[in-house]
């Protein structure tokens, strides 16, 4: 099986990299732009020549669009190539899996909920984006769901790795320069670590698990916790302690955005379907940072 993945430079891309390097199956690692050192095709996803090329060209059986323009404030300024990325690009790469047969996996986001919720979020509940970023990712999800191509959709949220820019990387930074800094507690949901994200995609490929399973998944990781408790937490594994971190008000951090107050997602469905267990984030989390600290 030959298998596409987009935005292979990112956190779920280079995860997803680790994966593949004991499969049997033909794993291609695109890009818009190539890093030097690692083995990546160039591919603008936005432009419907070259998708319907680089899936023509390796006789393409999966997709798996690991892409997204995700920088949720800026998003507000640049709604149209916001839109490009998150919408039109996920509608041609719908487009070249439909002509082919092959499956296309998606990953979209919490955001494409309100955030007033009090219980987790299920897949099938109203959606209602609070601004740009999680309107053009639910657009994305639409043109992928009207495609008629088959798809794999799996909502995410709060993702970190020891790759790219992230929360976690962040607040080790901040807590090792800092004698004290605040975080919001009044934002509640699921860490990710974009690891077991990229276990749960490999998984459903490798094994074959996505035939009668089209739709639309969450995954995150299991467990509930604040901006404020994920800090603390990243702190204490990375042996930060002498930084006092406060919790704040999200009205303390001025932002063009509003960002979901609750999205904790519900995970009973993936874990249904594809009889799984999904790891607790503060697992999750140790895992991670061991790694950071042993680079």
């Amino acid at each position: 099986m030959n298998i596409l993945v987009t935005g292979s430079n990112g956190q779920l891309g280079n995860e997803m990299r680790t994966l593949a390097s004991g499969s049997a199956n033909r794993w291609l690692f695109t890009d818009v732009t190539v890093v030097e050192g690692v083995e990546t095709i160039p591919l603008d996803i936005t432009d419907k020549d070259a998708v319907e090329s680089i899936c023509s060209d390796y006789s393409i059986d999966c997709i798996v669009n690991c892409a997204a323009y995700t920088n949720v404030d800026k998003a507000e300024d640049e709604e149209k190539l916001a839109y490009r990325i998150n919408a039109y690009a996920v509608g041609l790469l719908a487009e070249a899996a439909a002509a082919r047969g092959a499956l296309l996996i998606h990953i979209s986001t919490d955001y494409v909920f309100k955030g007033i919720n009090v219980r987790p979020y299920i897949e099938d509940q109203p959606t209602d984006p609070l601004g740009v970023y999680g309107r053009t990712k639910l657009a994305g999800e639409k043109a992928l769901c009207e495609s008629g191509c088959r798809f794999i959709i799996l909502r995410t949220a709060w993702l970190y790795s020891p790759y790219g820019n992230n929360f976690v990387k962040t607040i080790r930074r901040l807590t090792s320069e800092r004698d004290s800094i605040n975080v919001v507690f009044d934002q509640v949901g699921s860490p990710t670590y974009a690891a077991d994200l990229a276990f749960a995609i490999f998984d459903i490929i490798e094994n074959d698990k996505s035939q009668g399973c089209e739709g639309i998944y969450h995954f995150s990781n299991e467990g509930v916790c604040s901006w404020y408790d994920f800090a603390v937490a990243t702190a204490r594994l990375s042996g930060n302690d002498r930084c006092v971190i406060s919790p704040c008000h999200s009205d303390e951090f001025p932002s063009k955005v509003r960002r979901p107050a609750f999205s904790v997602l519900d995970k009973t469905k993936y874990k249904k379907t594809f009889n799984r267990t999904v790891p607790y984030w503060y697992d999750s989390l140790k895992k991670c940072i061991d790694i950071m600290d042993s680079e």
